[in-house]
């Protein structure tokens, strides 16, 4: 089978909102892609630039192209203030319903060389990033009396250490610990909380800022890296109904390196 290239109903979801962080490149535009194959009504592409770091249309073109409604908006999910900007833009289309946030950052490191900046950078995208964003669909979805699903990113090396990213699996753990704790938390108010945990994607991020993507693959069990449809349609799957009495759950889509010994060697997320 075609790493990507399967299909969802047109109508799986129907009616939702969904905003996605970071959702210009990578896996944040692939989601939004997949999650328009799916159905859903509208979504809000909230990203520092709106060019494709991979080149192409922005993301609002393809959507179009789709008959999905959409719109950019500028967005630094280090400042809760314009998350909370993002998250209101969806409420001209009925309200957020879907929460994807995917915007994030990853750097290789030596861990005896890394600078107290460094380290406040990864934290600041993907931890503050994660959490206010969150915490700001989580406030609209209970302030229009809508239920809804949260579909963080971490990673394979948020489980599994790596030499050369410290400050990244500290930064995907937290992300991982936060979705179970939001899954308690909001469960109750109809909310379902859900984690991926990519392994190595092939993304312009994981070519351009670390050389990941340039590896073979040959040892993943499944023979392959990953492309970003593979975590796309995983999150369109906790995202959708067929989901409905999931929360708290971390899904690996890694073709099995978290199981094998070389996942443990190496390892790096989306």
């Amino acid at each position: 089978m075609t790493p990507g290239r399967g299909s969802w109903p047109a109508d799986l979801l129907a009616g939702q909102v969904a905003v996605v962080t970071g959702g210009a490149s990578g896996l944040g535009r692939a989601t939004a892609l997949r999650l328009a194959s799916a159905g859903v009504s509208a979504v809000v592409v909230a990203d520092l630039r709106e060019e494709p770091r991979e080149g192409g249309d922005p993301t609002t073109q393809a959507l179009a192209d789709l008959g999905v409604s959409s719109v950019f908006v500028p967005c630094d999910v280090t400042s809760p203030a314009s998350i909370e900007e993002a998250v209101t833009a969806a409420d001209a289309f009925g309200g957020v319903t879907i929460m994807v946030p995917a915007a994030g950052i990853l750097r290789m490191e030596d861990v005896l060389e890394v600078s107290e900046a460094d380290y406040d950078a990864m934290m600041d995208v993907n931890v503050k990033g994660t959490f206010f964003s969150c915490q700001a669909a989580a406030r609209s979805m209970v302030a229009g009396d809508r239920e809804g699903a949260i579909v963080t990113i971490s990673s394979v090396g948020g489980v599994l250490g790596s030499a050369s990213m410290p400050t990244y699996n500290i930064s995907k753990g937290a992300v991982r610990m936060l979705t179970y704790s939001l899954a308690a938390s909001l469960g109750p108010r109809g909310i379902r909380v859900n984690a991926v945990h990519p392994g190595v994607i092939e993304t312009a991020m994981t070519r351009q800022d670390t050389r990941l993507a340039d590896e073979p693959g040959t040892s993943v069990p499944l023979g392959r890296l990953g492309v970003p449809n593979d975590v796309a349609d995983a999150i369109v799957y906790l995202a959708s109904p067929l989901a409905a009495y999931t929360t708290g759950t971390s899904l690996f889509v890694d073709g099995g390196s978290h199981s094998s010994k070389a996942g443990r060697d190496f390892t790096a997320g989306g």
